[in-house]
């Protein structure tokens, strides 16, 4: 079997060898290249098409958002970002970085750790990145917030209800979930009548401030949720990095009970609560993901009358998810992401529809 060819970016040049060092220890694993700044990674990127690279963020000479936008346009190659950046302004580079293209993030190496946990992390996680057939993906894409269609195309857009108006929009996400996310919302019109909740799978410290990014990258407010917030409040509302969100009692709720396909939060955890909430009344939507959560909840959703999309196989960066959700009938509508917001937005329509009525 062919060795993964793997380029490293990092300034510190302690830290850069430190990298090196751990990734070629692997016997599947050829380090072909090491680069100190941005300019020269995408230099060393282009003459020796790695399959996966890890990247700083912050790098002399060009950033690592700047390099990152290059080469997911010019040469695309699974990026794997290592930081060590917890502040504000770097962190919202960092979502930038992956709403650019890049795939994942962790830490960097603190040098007090007592085993052998970080190397495995580092180790497994290129490996799986290496694996993902990431394609061009132009920056110009995630411009300045523009308003949804007027109306959803014709074939996307649920059954009016006037009887039952939906109650809230569920939206589930992993791997390449940040840029999948910020489409669905830009689709979707400004002052949309009902609460979006959402799951995306980022660990700490990374997610501490993503909802303060999301809100300042769509029109519509967002935030991380409340313990004991009330349902009907409209935005678009985040399960905190750790904890699960639960829709119960007509508000929300946030719990620390144990990991679900060793996640925290779950998008499952929060699919079937919504799923024993409103019933019919639910929209969710399964986008880009590693593994299956969200598939058994996205199920049960449908069960009991709800409107359940996937993303299509041909719009994710990784289609375990949505193809879990599918496998097990969990979809009623598979679509791509383009048109994902706009069919979520032809429920707002209903919701006024029921209003007027």
């Amino acid at each position: 079997m062919n060795r993964l060819r793997v380029l490293v970016v990092e300034d510190s040049l302690t830290v850069r060898r430190r990298l090196c060092e751990v990734l070629a220890a692997d016997p599947d694993i050829d380090v072909v290249g090491d680069a100190e700044d941005g300019k020269r990674a995408i230099a060393l990127c282009t003459q020796l098409r790695p399959d996966a690279i890890t990247l700083d963020m912050m790098l002399p000479v060009m950033s690592g958002l700047a390099a990152t936008e290059y080469i997911m346009a010019h040469c695309p190659t699974p990026i794997l970002i290592v930081s060590s950046s917890t502040n504000r302004g770097e962190l919202f580079k960092t979502y930038e970085a992956l709403a650019a293209g890049a795939l994942d993030v962790m830490e960097k190496p603190r040098g007090d750790e007592l085993d052998e946990a970080w190397e495995r992390k580092l180790i497994s996680t290129v490996k799986l990145i290496a694996r993902i057939k990431v394609i061009t993906h132009p920056r110009a894409r995630l411009g300045p917030a523009t308003m949804a269609p007027a109306s959803a195309p014709p074939n996307i857009a649920p059954p009016l209800r006037v009887a039952m108006p939906y109650r809230l929009v569920a939206l589930g996400a992993s791997t390449g979930g940040p840029a999948a996310i910020l489409e669905v919302l830009r689709g979707l019109p400004a002052g949309f009548a009902l609460p979006v909740l959402v799951v995306l799978h980022i660990g700490e410290p990374f997610g501490s401030a993503f909802a303060e990014w999301l809100d300042g990258q769509s029109p519509h407010r967002a935030g991380f949720a409340r313990d004991g917030q009330r349902l009907h409040e409209r935005g678009v509302w985040l399960a905190p990095p750790g904890r699960h969100l639960i829709v119960r009692g007509g508000r929300l709720h946030l719990s620390d009970a144990p990991e679900r396909h060793s996640c925290r939060p779950s998008v499952d955890v929060l699919f079937e609560s919504i799923a024993r909430e409103c019933g019919a009344a639910a929209a969710a939507c399964l986008l880009t993901g590693m593994g299956r959560d969200g598939a058994d909840g996205l199920l049960a959703i449908r069960r009991v009358g709800g409107f359940t999309i996937a993303q299509d196989e041909a719009s994710c960066v990784v289609h375990g998810m949505p193809r879990e959700a599918v496998r097990i009938g969990a979809a009623a509508r598979v679509l791509p992401l383009a048109e994902i917001g706009p069919a979520l937005a032809a429920l707002a329509q209903d919701v006024e529809a029921a209003r007027h009525a």
